[in-house]
């Protein structure tokens, strides 16, 4: 069975085609820097890679790309759309609704279409993603898994607003949580490198938008993204935690609307409204070259990062592991560095040597006697997400 999984983040489209149940992947690729200058669209079919610069404006427009090229003939992926048995999608906000992985209809897609205003950043693209796939693979079983559904272990006394309780009876205001499928591909990845019976696991994603997860015994117990995907730790666009009282005097005082706050809080914010830059990778260099709104920035950002570890080490009274994963998470030394720097008191002691190695495999970063397991574990949401959609059709 042939299964497309279409990840669409905030600024970027990951596809991987994938041969099921083997979890063999054909092909894999990336629509990445969607809305800003270089986008570009890549491509990987074994050892050869394809790579094409383009002005990608948004989504569709990726996503349209994305399958002319699976289908161009001098690729040599497709024959036709009639092959994908299969496309699974991932959808960032299921609200209550949604507490597992679906076969899409139109009742579903008006179900994900009413949660737009709780993921602005990512729901609108996933419904991009479900209708362009169902107009290209038509024979296709549209499937969606859900960023949420991985949080739903999460206790009352962590998922509760200490707000009126008809806010969550009537309107079910409480912390849903994100990055789910990220989170459990990678604490199981974790789990099994540790091999013990019991664990005290905190997962790190940081890419362009960033969470982190305290995980026991392979369950989610307590998680940094909230109502919606916008709090908690700093992010390519977005502010993270941020005093209430901000946005009244935004409002009451500064004459902004709810609207004009809201976008500004996921739009230009987070390390943009810090620096001027949203990938990170661009602000790694100048605060290198001396910026010391970028080096201020970068300090902000693991700051916030470490608070969070020592609060979720306590609420899991211990840690056996610290999992770093996503594309900041998997591959700059400098975060990571910045982040474990100072928490020798909780037995996460980093290895500068090892920290500085390059690798797409699964690695322990740690000094040889910390007791902490530092682990680099790239993501894969793409094979979890082919795993649920494939059961789900055999079921």
């Amino acid at each position: 069975m042939k299964i497309l999984v279409i990840n669409s983040g905030s600024s970027s489209i990951k596809f991987q085609l994938i041969e099921m149940p083997q979890k063999d992947v054909i092909a894999s690729g990336m629509v990445e820097r969607i809305g800003l200058n270089g986008s570009k669209i890549q491509l990987n079919v074994q050892d050869d890679q394809y790579e094409e610069i383009y002005e990608i404006q948004n989504h569709k427009e990726g996503l349209e790309m994305l399958a002319q090229l699976l289908l161009d003939s001098s690729v040599g992926l497709l024959k036709n759309a009639n092959e994908i048995d299969a496309v699974g999608h991932r959808v960032v906000h299921g609200g209550s609704t949604f507490k597992k992985t679906v076969l899409i209809n139109e009742e579903v897609k008006e179900k994900i279409k009413e949660l737009f205003g709780l993921a602005p950043l990512h729901n609108p693209n996933n419904i991009k993603g479900i209708e362009v796939s169902e107009k290209i693979f038509k024979r296709a079983a549209q499937v969606a898994v859900f960023d949420t559904a991985f949080h739903q272990s999460m206790p009352a006394k962590a998922f509760r607003f200490a707000i009126p309780e008809e806010f969550y009876v009537n309107h079910q205001i409480r912390t849903y949580g994100f990055h789910g499928t990220s989170h459990k591909y990678v604490s199981q990845k974790a789990i099994a490198h540790l091999n013990k019976n019991t664990s005290k696991i905190v997962s790190v994603h940081l890419g362009n938008g960033c969470s982190i997860t305290a995980i026991k015994n392979g369950k989610s117990i307590d998680h940094s993204l909230g109502f919606g995907p916008m709090n908690g730790l700093v992010m390519g666009t977005r502010s993270g935690d941020i005093d209430q009282s901000v946005i009244f005097y935004m409002m009451d005082e500064l004459g902004y609307s709810s609207k004009a706050v809201k976008k500004i809080l996921q739009e230009k914010s987070g390390m943009l409204g810090l620096t001027g830059y949203s990938d990170l990778r661009e602000i790694e260099l100048k605060a290198e070259a001396g910026d010391k709104n970028c080096l201020l920035a970068l300090k902000i950002n693991a700051y916030r990062v470490k608070k969070y570890i020592g609060s979720y080490v306590s609420i899991l009274n211990g840690i056996d592991a610290l999992v770093f994963t996503a594309g900041i998470g998997e591959n700059s030394d400098i975060m990571r560095k910045l982040i474990c720097s100072d928490l020798d008191y909780l037995g996460i002691d980093l290895d500068l040597d090892k920290n500085d190695i390059r690798s797409k495999k699964m690695r322990e970063i740690q000094k040889d006697s910390a007791p902490v397991k530092i682990i680099v574990i790239p993501t894969n949401e793409e094979i979890e997400i082919a795993e649920q959609a494939y059961q789900l059709i055999q079921n």
